[in-house]
């Protein structure tokens, strides 16, 4: 999209590491991510559904394709930063981890973070995409149309 790109970076960066951890696996989440600093929860991990819309061909008119469940939660660290999550799914823990995964990256913490918990969380999303893209060309159909002689 030519919006996305007239963001800032830092808005940009958040997106990416926000998105990482609500479509990380909770359990490996909580293992990159085993000690949660201090925190108040500003939204206690509350569990909803939201409507899911889809596009035919990916830039076709919207249409509502259903209701998924998600969990949201909201947190403030003791430095004041506060973070936001909403995964799919009814996992308490995996919201309040990703939120406060949020938080910390936006302090000090960042750089840290960066390589421990973000680097191999997106080396693990791109494993799994890879799989699904080599499961789905397995599928794939070819049509060809052979020519006959007197329509030349």
């Amino acid at each position: 999209m030519s919006s996305e790109r007239s963001l800032p970076p830092e808005i940009l960066a958040r997106r990416r590491w926000m998105g990482l951890a609500a479509r990380s696996r909770p359990d490996r989440l909580r293992e990159l991510l085993p000690e949660l600093p201090a925190h108040d929860l500003l939204r206690a991990p509350e569990i909803g559904a939201v409507m899911v819309e889809g596009r035919a061909g990916g830039t076709g008119t919207p249409f509502n394709l259903g209701e998924m469940t998600v969990t949201r939660c909201s947190v403030r660290l003791g430095s004041g930063e506060v973070g936001h999550a909403h995964v799919q799914g009814r996992d308490r823990d995996h919201a309040r981890r990703a939120a406060v995964l949020d938080a910390l990256m936006q302090t000090d913490a960042a750089q840290g973070l960066e390589g421990g918990v973000l680097a191999p969380l997106a080396k693990e999303e791109a494993a799994r995409r890879t799989v699904r893209a080599a499961r789905a060309a397995a599928t794939r159909v070819e049509f060809f149309t052979l020519v006959r002689g007197e329509d030349q």
